[in-house]
């Protein structure tokens, strides 16, 4: 299964497809919050607040480093919050530092899903998985196809990221 999901050329169509998919609607949710005025500090708030309560629908822990971390700094997290969300989606549509970019943003779900937010999240983190999972493949129709080649073949990356020599 794992060779068939990494190394199948029709696989690797609908990886593109499916790729492409979740990098539009980070691309569509970050260009939104950028043009629409976007603020974290009520949204954090609200995370906080869903802590409290017989059956809380954030944990104490995450409640903490919103309240804590994320809170005091919500303009950085604004500004990560919409360009992280843009950057994702233009690195998985182009189809470059596809598993990187499918990490941020399985990342970023997880965030939202631990501040008590479902909306999309719950599938975005099931297709996202498969871009992970197939590694190169998701992105072998994509700009990776001939990025990854090249930076393989630089001196410094195989220096220093013990990269193989090979496409």
């Amino acid at each position: 299964m794992n060779k068939w999901l990494r190394n199948n050329d029709k696989v690797a169509m609908v990886l593109a497809v499916l790729r492409v998919y979740i990098g539009y609607t980070w691309l569509t949710a970050g260009w939104g919050k950028i043009t629409g005025g976007f603020e974290t500090s009520g949204f954090l708030q609200g995370a906080i607040g869903k802590a409290e309560g017989a059956h809380p629908a954030v944990q104490g822990w995450w409640a903490a480093f919103l309240e804590n971390v994320a809170l005091p700094n919500h303009e950085l997290f604004t500004f990560l919050v919409m360009w992280g969300e843009v950057l994702v989606g233009i690195a998985l549509i182009l189809g470059i530092f596809t598993n990187f970019a499918a990490l941020a943003g399985i990342m970023m779900n997880f965030a939202f899903l631990f501040s008590g937010t479902v909306s999309t999240n719950p599938q975005m983190v099931i297709l996202t998985i498969f871009l992970i999972a197939a590694g190169a493949n998701a992105g072998k129709y994509g700009l990776d196809r001939w990025v990854l080649p090249f930076l393989k073949q630089q001196t410094l990356f195989k220096k220093y990221l013990h990269l193989p020599n090979h496409a």
